[in-house]
């Protein structure tokens, strides 16, 4: 018997605007910063709408210099359901890179790692299909954005 092998449906780009770092300081795992996540949009075949203005990527810079995201926020879609999106991942890469990335200088996405997996959840029925699939992303940072491309593992 064959197992399928998952494949990627392409579902939305977030494109989520951030407010300005509050660093924490030093935490038990690395330093640790709040970033503020205040509006955006959502544009993509199976998802549309806006990021609302509220929640944020709560980050731990590890000492390799890798960034462990996890994020909590919310959509409204483009017909007025919320959806919640939790997204935890790794950004890394070469430190010319990520410093670069971290003076909010453009750089290219190919040049450093940055993926997530994702937990959608609502409540409304047009949606249930998110409370029952996963998602990946990938993702690019900007100055004062972050863009994620979403995908339904199916």
């Amino acid at each position: 018997m064959d197992i399928p092998a998952p494949n990627l449906q392409p579902v939305c780009t977030l494109m989520v605007e951030l407010g300005p770092i509050l660093s924490m300081g030093p935490g038990r795992a690395g330093h640790r910063r709040i970033i503020p996540i205040i509006g955006g949009t959502v544009s993509g075949p199976e998802l549309s709408g806006r990021i609302l203005t509220l929640g944020a990527d709560w980050q731990t810079i590890l000492a390799d210099g890798m960034a462990e995201l996890d994020t909590r926020y919310a959509m409204e879609t483009h017909d007025g359901a919320t959806i919640e999106i939790c997204n935890y991942g790794y950004r890394h890469g070469p430190k010319a890179v990520i410093d670069a990335i971290g003076r909010g200088e453009q750089v290219d996405p190919d040049s450093y790692y940055m993926r997530t997996h994702a937990r959608l959840e609502t409540g409304d029925p047009r949606y249930a299909w998110v409370n029952r699939t996963l998602f990946v992303g990938t993702g690019a940072r900007a100055a004062n954005s972050v863009r994620i491309d979403l995908f339904a593992l199916r």
